[in-house]
């Protein structure tokens, strides 16, 4: 039988974890961070979170190490939990790269929208309100087309490509934020938090799940990595992209709260460029965090691409899904169907449009933290020494604390209507497919 394709290096692993991570948010969603905590409330939010996360991060780099399986979460969780927890911590899972896709798939439209405003035309209908537009949903379904032949040919070739829009990110991000900052002003960040301090943190803490969901996609990607690429480097990976991850966040939500008053540009579309170009009078500003956003768009559609599809193929290499999902191109050495199983579902998932923006934050958010909950509760029921132990203890608090922020009622910024009906719909097909694949088992 053929096996995935052995290429990937340390330059390979981080670039996937930051890349994956770090998507287009911080341009997008500026406005709705700073509504949340205001600029110190946002960085002190990413911060915090960050270093919440460091313990659970840990957790993945051993087990990667000592299991380096395609299908994560679910090769930990299989050890020492039942089949059943195996399968809804994976499904969970998918859900958390899965969305990510559709959502950077209507953002590259939406972008676009800014710089050639003639896109927003030709409205084919509405959802929540909000149009979706022939143009833009075009755009979208030909990026989700081009990725997923990227991903179908070879690792390598995703793998470069991942490279590539993650540095050139990060290029154009210094470059517009040393300049943008230098005609700046600290008389421009009050008020430091949007709400009370304790508010302010509460509401950001909520979304930094999701916005620093991908560091542990290097785990899935763990059976590609090349023969001299030593097991140790994982955890030094997954270490690099959550620490990059981390400064990236807190330095664009500082700089846009230093370089324009950010109260007065509250509710704006794209805050992040609206308030670099008052600080520098020019447009050509725009020009450069546009180009920025859309390489990182392209990264973390990538990303999150590539971790779905190994999640979805490794879960069908099991028998937890349809086995015909776990085979491998035989001349590509890639999970082809489950490749092509994506890109359809992301295909089809574009056409809500806009209205799957913000829910999908809060949805995505839920759904890593169930993963990572299960994880270090699995290398905790592993019995590993005393210190490991605590530090796996601590991973499962931490994950149990971001679920109940998102579910119980009375936290401000709970679930609204539409996040527990997307919820829902998921966790629903999730019980389908485990019953109909439980009585092709019985049968077989």
């Amino acid at each position: 039988m053929a096996e995935l394709a052995s290429k990937l290096r340390l330059t390979d692993y981080f670039t996937l974890g930051w890349g994956t991570m770090v998507g287009v948010g911080w341009l997008v969603v500026m406005d709705d961070w700073l509504e949340r905590g205001g600029p110190l409330g946002g960085i002190l939010g990413f911060a915090i979170g960050g270093a919440l996360l460091v313990p659970i991060g840990y957790v993945y780099g051993k087990l990667v190490a000592a299991m380096p399986d395609a299908s994560g979460e679910v090769a930990y969780t299989a050890r020492v939990f039942p089949r059943s927890i195996s399968f809804a911590t994976g499904w969970m899972m998918i859900l958390s790269y899965f969305i990510v896709c559709p959502w950077e798939a209507v953002a590259v439209g939406r972008i676009a929208a800014y710089i050639f405003p003639g896109l927003n035309s030709l409205e084919l209908y509405a959802i929540a309100g909000k149009p979706v537009f022939l143009p833009r949903l075009v755009i979208g379904l030909g990026l989700t087309g081009v990725l997923t032949a990227l991903n179908y040919r070879g690792v390598r070739l995703s793998a470069t490509f991942q490279n590539w829009t993650t540095f050139g990110t990060l290029g154009l991000f210094l470059f517009f934020v040393v300049f943008g900052v230098s005609r700046g002003s600290a008389v421009n960040f009050p008020p430091l938090f949007a709400h009370t301090p304790f508010l302010s943190l509460l509401l950001m803490l909520q979304i930094v799940p999701y916005f620093m969901t991908g560091f542990e996609s290097i785990a899935k990607a763990a059976e590609e990595a090349s023969p001299e690429f030593g097991s140790g480097s994982f955890l030094k990976a997954i270490g690099m992209a959550i620490l990059v991850g981390v400064l990236f966040y807190a330095v664009v939500i500082g700089a846009v709260g230093y370089v324009a008053p950010w109260k007065r540009l509250a509710g704006r579309q794209f805050l992040t460029a609206v308030a670099f170009e008052r600080a520098v009078g020019a447009h050509w500003i725009v020009s450069s965090i546009m180009a920025a956003a859309l390489l990182s768009l392209f990264k973390c559609f990538n990303g999150n691409f590539v971790a779905a599809s190994r999640l979805l193929f490794a879960m069908g290499r099991r028998g937890l899904v349809d086995t015909r999902i776990g085979e491998v191109h035989p001349a590509n050495q890639t999970p082809a169907m489950a490749v092509l199983c994506i890109g359809i579902a992301t295909a089809l998932c574009m056409f809500l449009g806009d209205a799957i923006l913000v829910p999908i934050t809060e949805v995505g958010s839920v759904a890593s933290a169930a993963g990572w909950l299960a994880t270090c509760a699995a290398y905790y029921a592993m019995g590993p020494p005393p210190r490991e132990r605590i530090i796996a203890a601590f991973g499962i608090a931490v994950g149990l604390a971001m679920i109940l922020m998102k579910v119980v009622p009375r936290v401000p910024g709970h679930f609204s209507g539409s996040e527990w009906l997307s919820l829902a719909i998921w966790v629903a097909a999730g019980v389908v497919l485990a019953w109909r694949n439980g009585r092709k088992s019985l049968v077989a």
